[in-house]
């Protein structure tokens, strides 16, 4: 996809040079809120008399060395959130390094994206870059890996496994645009997002350097942030925040932490945002008719749409009948067990019709053989390998067995469920004419008995030795 301009050119130095108070700037960023954990924020000023410069030694000249080296620009993957807001001072203290903020648009809705330009710059970044990936994200991504039927630990439909390298992918074409001879992140040290980034950059571009704050800084949370901000006079968010962390795309939603923390704790009514619960889910059924052409999904109900405007039409539809809400307790790269709650309506209904053509183009040993390769293929994605030679060469074999899987499959949606009403396919392996009870020309119910006794040899001579025989 081709590089957005930034939304403005202007610099935060040109801002303080302006002397602009801090009511004014409270005014200009009142209307801000949301984040992509799902938390509704506004910024307020610490300090009437906030240095947003990069003259300020507080935040790190980019024209000298800053407290643990020194780089020339970052990009850092930018949320408008309180940890991503602190990065950006952190980086220029401590890199002494011009920050360009990163963000893309991969179906989080546009309450995430509201405020980004204003929050960014007020933090001290000389830009902020969006893209727009949502159609990329689910044509190169979410689609191969449909196609592929891959599935992490029995359940888990991999949405905030497949965000992560479009998402990384862009950002390095957004350093090399830029002349960044870095890239940043705000994932933890405990979780998976960290590897999934980091080994994106690592494949498309391993002379760049990489910095994640939280295996370096001092501050250990949210208390921690905010006195970082205070101290040194940047823009605090004050949030009316949420109790879940959040991950949301155009494939899922995921919610995590508070009382989900404990396994034993069952959701509570109210956190789910994209589904109804399926007890207040209309009490007639819906048909719905997927078209898929080699394994691909190309129309809803006869009607051809783009990729990403299928799936969003499918996640409406989906969550008004309480479809596709998933637990689960799951084992995380790093070694942890972590417990979440997945909403992913279109993708639950997209899973269901795919699996079910297959089952009229597949034959048997293809079908096992795709299913054994796919939960490899998973595993690969949920580790952040999108990149390797291995899962690229996978896809390709995914991509040559499913040339024949086209047709349409029609689904009832009732009350949180899915079920199969009908499959078609111009390539159907089902005939009636050999299927039927009724004696047929090309199978001979007497052929049975001679394949019986051949297949059930190694059977009959075991029997036949433990007898004596």
């Amino acid at each position: 996809m081709a590089q957005l301009p930034a939304l403005s050119s202007s610099s935060v130095s040109q801002i303080s040079s302006h002397g602009i108070k801090k009511s004014r700037i409270q005014s200009m960023l009142a209307d801000e809120h949301g984040s992509p954990s799902g938390i509704a924020e506004d910024f307020v000023l610490t300090n009437e008399k906030a240095e947003l410069s990069g003259k300020t030694d507080a935040l790190g000249s980019p024209n000298g060395s800053g407290k643990r080296g020194k780089l020339n620009k970052v990009v850092l993957a930018y949320s408008g959130g309180l940890d991503t807001s602190v990065i950006v001072p952190w980086l220029r203290e401590n890199y002494g390094c011009e920050v360009v903020c990163f963000t893309a648009d991969v179906g989080q809705g546009l309450m995430e994206m509201d405020g980004l330009e204003k929050k960014a710059k007020a933090s001290g970044a000389s830009q902020l870059i969006i893209k727009d990936l949502k159609e990329e994200f689910v044509r190169e991504y979410i689609f191969p890996c449909l196609r592929a039927g891959a599935v992490y630990e029995r359940k888990y439909l991999l949405g905030t496994s497949m965000a992560r390298p479009v998402i990384a992918k862009a950002m390095v074409d957004v350093a090399k645009t830029v002349g960044a001879d870095a890239v940043s992140h705000g994932c933890t040290g405990k979780g998976n997002d960290q590897v999934r980034f980091e080994l994106t950059f690592f494949a498309l571009n391993p002379e760049l350097k990489v910095v994640a704050p939280w295996r370096e800084w001092e501050i250990q949370g949210r208390e921690d942030a905010i006195e970082y901000a205070k101290k040194h006079n940047i823009p605090v968010p004050v949030s009316k925040r949420s109790i879940y962390s959040r991950d949301r795309n155009l494939w899922h939603l995921s919610h995590e932490g508070d009382i989900l923390e404990d396994p034993a704790n069952e959701p509570k009514k109210d956190m789910y945002v994209l589904t109804v619960d399926p007890e207040d889910a209309p009490n007639q059924p819906e048909y719905l008719e997927i078209g898929i052409v080699s394994g691909i999904p190309v129309s809803v109900n006869g009607k051809e749409l783009s990729p990403a405007s299928l799936l969003s039409e499918l996640n409406e539809i989906g969550g008004r009948h309480g479809v596709g809400r998933m637990d689960m307790v799951e084992n995380r790269l790093v070694g942890m067990k972590s417990r979440g709650v997945y909403e992913t309506p279109g993708g639950t209904i997209l899973h269901a019709a795919a699996r079910e053509l297959e089952s009229l183009t597949l034959d048997r040993e293809t079908i096992q053989m795709k299913d054994m390769i796919a939960l490899k293929y998973a595993e690969l994605v949920y580790a952040g390998r999108w990149f390797d030679p291995l899962r690229e060469s996978m896809d390709a074999f995914m991509e040559k067995i499913t040339e024949t899987t086209t047709g349409s499959v029609t689904l009832k949606l009732y009350k949180g469920s899915v079920t199969v009403a009908s499959r078609r396919s111009p390539n159907s392996l089902y005939r009636e004419d050999i299927s039927s009870f009724e004696t047929g020309s090309v199978y001979n119910q007497a052929d049975a008995a001679g394949f019986i006794q051949l297949y059930g040899l190694p059977i009959r001579v075991r029997a036949m030795l433990e007898k004596g025989v």
